[in-house]
C-alpha cells in the first residue's frame, strides 16, 4: 500500500518537472486522488530547495540537471522521507530502489546501482 503511494507521489513529482507546473495543478488533474501520495509529494515539493541542495552536494562528478526526471523524482522523494524521519532510512532506500527497478532501470542495473550509491551517501551525510 505504501509503495503504491510512493509510486504515485513520484509520478506527481515527475509530472511537475516534466510539464514545468506546480504541484497543485498536477493534483487537480488526478482522477483518483490519494491522500497519502499527495501528502508525500507535497512535503517533498515544499522542501525541494533543501532537498536539491542535499542531492547536489552529494553527487560526485555529476549534476542534478543531468539526472533523468524519473530518477530525480525517486531520489527527491526518498530524501524527503529521510528528512521527515518517520521510517527507517534503509526501508526508504530499499523502496526507492524497488521503484527504480520498475520505472527507470533498463535491465542493466546501472540506474539501481547509481541511485543506491547516491542514496547511501546521502544517508551517511544526514547522520
Amino acid at each position: 500500500m505504501k509503495r503504491e503511494a510512493r509510486i504515485k507521489a513520484m509520478q506527481i513529482l515527475y509530472t511537475c518537472d516534466f510539464q514545468n507546473i506546480d504541484i497543485q495543478s498536477v493534483i487537480a488533474m488526478e482522477e483518483e486522488p490519494d491522500q497519502l501520495s499527495n501528502s508525500l509529494a507535497k512535503c517533498c515539493y515544499e522542501h525541494m530547495e533543501e532537498i536539491d541542495k542535499i542531492i547536489s552536494s552529494t553527487l560526485q562528478n555529476y549534476t542534478l540537471e543531468r539526472l533523468n526526471l524519473v530518477d530525480k523524482a525517486i531520489i527527491r522523494l526518498a530524501v524527503s522521507e529521510m528528512l521527515e524521519g518517520k521510517e527507517p532510512r534503509q526501508v526508504i532506500i530499499n523502496e526507492a530502489l524497488e521503484i527504480t527497478k520498475e520505472f527507470s532501470d533498463l535491465g542493466d542495473h546501472k540506474a539501481v546501482s547509481f541511485n543506491n550509491r547516491l542514496l547511501d551517501n546521502i544517508h551517511k551525510t544526514l547522520k
